[in-house]
């Protein structure tokens, strides 16, 4: 028996998609059944030729939604472990071939994070992200993050601005304030640029203004 026919037996139907080549009447059932279901297996994916792109689209959400799916169980199941098999649950570990250190951070997140406050909408690493602050700030974040529809990098960014603008504001300087008479298509514009950079308008607009000024100075020495 082949690797290949050995590995057959343990695949698994992702779902069943549509082929864009050959029309379905023209295949019998049994065709099919095996060229039109997109296949998990332990060593990779099986992709049945002239998927169609709906179809493949589909399934990487369906991927993507298991992958962080995966992690969350991941976390649990090592809390779950040490809680009740205290002697006995690093022998689970290497009998299921895990990282140990890379379930230690899974399990860390996910005791900060109780199940009534984990956000279907964002992904493990969203939640990552904002674990060490406190709850109060945790929810901020990703309230934030969900509303704006936020990548990992952009909530990350957004959080090291936010830091920085308060490590300025530590001392008692009064800080100056002006107002600018700008036309609305520039602020539209403006909005759009600084929500691509996961932050807000001002510390887009100060961030943006340092940088040019800075630029403008250097080359002037």
């Amino acid at each position: 028996m082949t690797a290949a026919t050995i590995e057959a037996k343990v695949s698994k139907p992702l779902f069943r998609g549509r082929r864009e080549t050959i029309p379905a009447q023209r295949r019998s059932q049994d065709e099919a059944s095996s060229q039109e279901q997109v296949l998990t297996t332990r060593i990779g994916l099986h992709m049945p030729t002239g998927l169609s792109f709906e179809d493949w689209e589909r399934a990487g959400r369906q991927i993507s939604s298991l992958v962080n799916s995966s992690t969350w169980w991941l976390g649990d199941w090592l809390v779950y472990g040490k809680e009740h098999y205290t002697d006995r649950y690093q022998r689970g570990i290497r009998s299921a071939g895990l990282q140990y250190q890379t379930l230690r951070n899974y399990a860390w997140v996910s005791r900060r994070f109780e199940f009534d406050r984990r956000r279907p909408a964002l992904s493990f690493q969203h939640h990552a992200e904002v674990a060490s602050l406190p709850v109060d700030e945790q929810e901020t974040w990703l309230d934030r993050a969900e509303q704006n529809k936020w990548t990992t990098k952009q909530l990350r960014n957004a959080i090291s601005l936010a830091r920085e603008g308060e490590k300025a504001n530590d001392g008692t300087e009064v800080e100056a304030k002006r107002q600018l008479s700008v036309p609305d298509s520039r602020v539209q514009c403006w909005h759009k640029a600084a929500q691509q950079a996961g932050t807000d308008l001002e510390h887009w607009m100060l961030t943006t203004l340092d940088n040019a000024a800075e630029r403008i100075l250097a080359e002037q020495q």
